[in-house]
């Protein structure tokens, strides 16, 4: 797996956050898929409530921590919305038939560190990581793979 491109966006603000996200939306089609990493509160919901927000699904948005996933639609997409914190490791990815997503919409897979044996070739990961010093600041490391 090869990084084709890697860039930094810094966050002062969980609004500067969701904006990012919402235009970041507007640049992916059905097969893209995803990964947001980071820990605990470093602003990976707010990402998605952002994302979900360039497609008219703001109001949708509910952690799917104990569905494993949430699908949001409107006429022209459908996003899948993975929380696999709770997976011990990519079997049971496999075992809920979580691949066959991948060709089905948008994925954004929370904690996909978990099963990155499981990700297709392509994808983009989006670090978070949450500034010491400034409470609501967050830096954002983007990679695409392929």
């Amino acid at each position: 797996m090869q990084k084709r491109k890697n860039f930094k966006i810094v966050s002062n603000s969980e609004d500067e956050t969701k904006n990012f996200a919402k235009k970041f939306a507007k640049e992916l089609k059905k097969g893209d898929v995803v990964v947001l990493s980071g820990e605990l509160g470093s602003g990976k919901t707010k990402f998605v409530e952002g994302f979900l927000n360039n497609f008219n699904l703001q109001n949708e948005i509910s952690s799917p921590t104990f569905n494993i996933v949430n699908e949001y639609s409107n006429d022209n997409v459908t996003i899948y919305h993975f929380d696999v914190y709770r997976l011990a490791d990519s079997s049971e990815f496999y075992e809920i038939g979580g691949e066959e997503f991948f060709e089905k919409g948008i994925c954004l897979i929370e904690w996909g560190e978990i099963i990155s044996d499981a990700l297709p070739k392509s994808y983009i990961e989006i670090s978070f990581e949450r500034d010491e010093n400034i409470e609501n600041k967050r830096i954002l490391n983007i990679t695409f793979y392929n």
